[in-house]
């Protein structure tokens, strides 16, 4: 609740208004033993006067912790490494939390420089964000800090891993195509070594399979790049006349496709639909037309390690093993349904 002027009450006012030390507020919010009894009741009472809402956040910053936090990357230039990491400030951010930012630019040597360097300044807990879906290398048991992998999934089932649930985007693309009146459906992807690539197709032949439907000619993979797009997207139209849909593993990927659909005389969405993958807004936003796209809620994912770290800190229980992510549909121009 605000405060009459619009500002959120804080802690902070209420220990004033309680006549106490901030830690000792929060300990009296936090049902802490070592505070006097009538103590604790009077910042109780004055809580529930101002409607005070504890954040979730600040109740991991107790005597003892730094209210620090590593970020432990290997891509720090990636697309997808940057909203993760806005999901995480935002809530690092609600709870007061300096964040350390460290690059291993994909370097094993170099992440346990940093490792050993985060560890040093006594940070209160990391997260790892990887390149890709693929499961990477855990950082072990030993830490004496709690870590949660976001995107790349740790390879040991005890540790916490966040990503997102590619099975399920490459289901929702195909769905949606279907809903659109479309049943000659072909798929172009990337590097079918990528965990993506194959989650992708896997979710997307599921759907054609509950639809009765099957694919059009054989997946096609290579690069995740619009001239691969454009290159496949040729071979699929000139072989295959007759799709009516195609779905993309990439937004690069389709906007090749819609580079050469537009070439050979294909309107899109008319008799041709098209949709991609990673929602990248620079690409899909600026594409003729519009290109619809699955979004990995890439921010979200961010958010939600961070919250993991703060109940880690906090000393509550997290389910271990890998966590999938749910994605969403943003629609566009580039698959609008057949009147």
């Amino acid at each position: 609740m605000t405060d009459g002027t619009g500002r959120a009450v804080t802690l902070s006012d209420v220990a004033s208004a309680a006549g106490v030390s901030i830690s000792t507020a929060s300990k009296a919010l936090n049902d802490r033993n070592d505070v006097a009894a009538s103590t604790k009741a009077r910042v109780l009472a004055i809580a529930e006067q101002m409607s005070f809402t504890p954040n979730v956040m600040a109740r991991g910053l107790l005597a003892g912790r730094t209210g620090t936090v590593g970020l432990l990357t290997s891509d720090l230039e990636g697309r997808f490494m940057i909203p993760i990491l806005m999901g995480a400030e935002d809530a690092f951010g609600e709870g007061r939390v300096n964040v350390f930012l460290c690059d291993a630019r994909g370097d094993a040597i170099r992440e346990q420089h940093h490792l050993r360097e985060l560890l040093s300044r006594r940070v209160d807990g990391i997260i790892v964000v990887g390149r890709q879906t693929d499961p990477r290398r855990s950082l072990g048991q030993e830490l004496p800090v709690p870590v949660v992998y976001a995107y790349a999934p740790s390879d040991d089932p005890r540790d916490v891993s966040l990503t997102p649930d590619n099975v399920a985007g490459g289901r929702l693309a195909v769905e949606h195509l279907i809903a659109c009146g479309r049943t000659r459906i072909a798929h172009v992807s990337g590097d079918p070594s990528y965990a993506a690539a194959r989650d992708r197709l896997a979710g997307a032949r599921a759907a054609l399979s509950d639809a009765g439907l099957a694919m059009v000619g054989e997946p096609m993979f290579s690069e995740w790049t619009e001239h691969w797009g454009r290159d496949a997207g040729a071979m699929l139209l000139r072989q295959h006349p007759d799709i009516d849909a195609i779905f993309c593993g990439s937004d690069q990927i389709a906007r090749g496709v819609l580079d050469i659909a537009r070439d050979l005389d294909r309107t899109v969405p008319d008799d041709l639909a098209v949709i991609g993958y990673d929602n990248w807004e620079l690409l899909a936003e600026n594409s003729r037309p519009g290109l619809t796209s699955i979004d990995a809620n890439l921010q979200q994912l961010g958010r939600r390690a961070a919250e993991l770290v703060f109940a880690a800190i906090d000393g509550k229980e997290r389910a271990a093993g890998e966590q999938r992510m749910p994605v969403r549909l943003v629609i566009r121009g580039s698959t609008i349904a057949r009147r």
